[in-house]
């Protein structure tokens, strides 16, 4: 079995990152949408282990202090991370596996992870992911003022990313993050023992 590949997908609140993602892994079993953690509690409409593994807060800082989380943080006294476990079974098992993650947390699984894939996802533009901000009719208009100036400046970071995928629709999205991993499970880098086992009559 081919090692796994290891991706990061980072994008602004709007760009459409769970939409394109949901619609990437339908009837996928090649890629893998990675499960965070979390000491919130569950809404009536969650899976355990589907939209997050909910635990409790002592659970959660032994695993902290385990060293078994890939990236963690605290907001509104609730922590919120990646076990690593999991990722590592799923690499194990040849898959492309998908960290949803905002763009603090990437910095962090590059230095656990060398040969990290590492995608940003905009918006085709500020007038666009402004449009889907509002048409959430979730929030009020000074969110959705601080939501974009927040989106505004982790855009500033798109150049540190491998890959850029604009989300102009998501049929084009999620066509560019195939084209992505499939280039990506094609690189010579990933390919050394196939080759071996070629050129040896393995």
């Amino acid at each position: 079995m081919n090692n796994g590949i290891l991706i990061i997908l980072s994008g602004p609140s709007g760009s459409g990152k769970d939409t394109v993602l949901n619609e990437l892994v339908k009837n996928r079993e090649d890629i893998k949408i990675s499960v965070s953690m979390t000491t919130r509690e569950k809404r009536q409409d969650e899976i355990d282990g589907y939209h997050y593994y909910f635990v409790d807060r002592d659970y959660f800082e032994r695993k902290i202090s385990e060293d078994k989380m890939l990236e963690y943080a605290e907001y509104a006294d609730n922590y919120y991370g990646t076990p690593k476990a999991p990722v590592d079974e799923m690499l194990s098992n040849g898959k492309a596996v998908i960290l949803k993650i905002e763009v603090q947390g990437a910095e962090k699984i590059r230095k656990l992870y060398s040969d990290v894939i590492s995608i940003f996802l905009m918006p085709p533009s500020m007038r666009v992911l402004e449009e889907r901000l509002r048409a959430r009719n979730t929030e009020d208009e000074e969110t959705i003022n601080h939501r974009l100036v927040i989106a505004r400046e982790e855009m500033k970071k798109a150049p540190e990313y491998d890959y850029v995928v604009i989300n102009d629709t998501v049929e084009n999205a999620v066509a560019g993050i195939e084209t992505i991993i499939k280039s990506e499970r094609l690189k010579t880098a990933r390919n050394k023992k196939k080759i071996s086992e070629v050129i040896n009559n393995v």
